[in-house]
């Protein structure tokens, strides 16, 4: 049976644009990686009359109803009696949640309030959902047709409280398994992925193939429903293998999360190390390689050369190539890879001079250009990328992934073609 379900959020704070509403796209996903459809975010203050009548239309088009907030010991922590009045339920005082508040209380060596022990009202016939993260509990119940989940508002809690509690409860609503496994590409948008996989997409049933939209590429989960896992990873295999035949080199992996981490993986396993030589990604490329646990295994180090002097002083990039092509051209993207690779004793270096903007340069080079250049051996290659117009931030990560996915493919033996748009 497909189930569908709206998401309720709920707090001033949120309408206010006080904080983000990041607990909504975190259930978002892990609902679709569950085959559960979402049709309807809401989210509302913190005001009875409001909450109730947001869980009225909810509940006559999902029959799975996700909240978040309010289950706090304030006075505007009211989620627990909007949402048992509208299901005709009463509350109850739930003694081992109140001790495990008391218990938590103890742990943290902090003074507890007697409103603290508010969160220990629960409605009547729930499914106790125990938070070992917070203090509120989180509640459970079916009535009407639909099955209602609650949970915390604040990220950390609301997050291990739904993929270690409420995935669970998920999963036991369905009959057999839903699993899924995800083709994670890089440097195509969704369109351009639809297009290829459009035929595809459209001849599935079961398993499911979606793109999802993401800053540097696209990811395609592949998601099917059958009696046991075993089952259905043999219907996922065969998609898989479709998908990775049509988007070739595009492709960085399945169920990866990084194309540093693919880089990364490659570089341990041919035992070969890296380092780099960064302008306007500003020491980026770095610390996406280093975030990693062990890069010191491949990774030698960086030099952020920002300036002309820097460039000439510590990469050995000559004058000459900068007075007369500009520190933003493939000349001194060139040099710039060759030089770190000889200064910091590595066997692959990449390199990455642009336009960072707001502004062009002196050269009239537009903003988002990035040389990037890869050397290893005696051999050298330079790509021009353009990441278009837009802010700082989104320029240098779009050039720092596109510079780490070109070790990805020299060290896979893909092509790295000399030009991308």
């Amino acid at each position: 049976m497909s189930h569908t379900a709206e998401l309720i959020a709920i707090g001033t704070e949120l309408l206010l644009g006080n904080i983000a509403n990041t607990d909504a796209q975190m259930i978002s996903e892990g609902l679709s990686e569950l085959g559960i459809n979402v049709f309807y975010h809401t989210v509302v203050g913190d005001n009875p009359q409001r909450v109730r009548q947001a869980v009225d239309i909810a509940r006559t088009r999902a029959d799975i109803i996700i909240t978040t907030g309010g289950l706090g010991p304030t006075c505007d922590d009211l989620t627990k009696v909007a949402l048992a009045e509208a299901f005709g339920k009463g509350l109850f005082f739930h003694e081992p949640s109140a001790q495990r508040i008391r218990d938590r209380f103890l742990q943290m060596e902090r003074p507890m309030t007697e409103n603290n022990l508010q969160q220990a009202m629960l409605p009547e016939g729930c499914t106790v959902l125990e938070n070992d993260w917070g203090t509120a509990p989180g509640v459970a119940f079916e009535a009407d047709g639909v099955h209602v989940l609650m949970l915390p508002g604040p990220p950390r809690e609301c997050e291990m409280m739904f993929r270690h509690r409420a995935v669970p409860y998920l999963k036991a609503l369905s009959d057999g398994v839903i699993v899924s496994r995800t083709v994670k590409t890089f440097g195509i948008g969704e369109s351009a992925v639809e297009d290829k996989l459009r035929d595809l997409m459209n001849a599935l049933h079961n398993p499911t193939l979606a793109p999802y939209a993401k800053p540097t590429g696209t990811e395609l989960r592949i998601t099917a429903h059958a009696d046991t896992e075993e089952e259905a990873f043999a219907l996922i295999a065969p998609v898989e293998e479709q998908v990775k035949a049509i988007m070739g080199d595009y492709v960085i992996g399945v169920d990866v999360n990084s194309v540093q981490e693919v880089c990364f993986n490659l570089l341990r396993e041919k035992g070969l190390t890296m380092g780099t030589a960064e302008s306007c990604t500003g020491g980026l490329i770095a610390k996406l390689i280093t975030d990693l646990p062990g890069s010191s295994q491949v990774f030698m180090g960086g030099v952020v050369s920002y300036t002309n002097q820097v460039k000439a002083g510590l990469l050995g990039v000559s004058w000459d190539l900068l007075e007369e092509y500009g520190a933003v051209s493939p000349q001194v993207a060139e040099a710039m890879a060759r030089g770190a690779k000889e200064a910091l004793g590595c066997d692959i270096a990449v390199s990455a001079t642009g336009v960072a903007g707001p502004d062009s340069d002196d050269r009239g080079n537009p903003v988002g250009l990035v040389d990037l250049g890869l050397a290893w051996e005696d051999q050298c290659i330079v790509r021009e990328f353009h990441a278009g117009r837009g802010d700082r931030e989104r320029v240098r990560r779009m050039a720092a992934g596109t510079a780490l996915d070109m070790v990805r493919r020299h060290l896979a033996g893909s092509e790295i073609e000399p030009e991308a748009q």
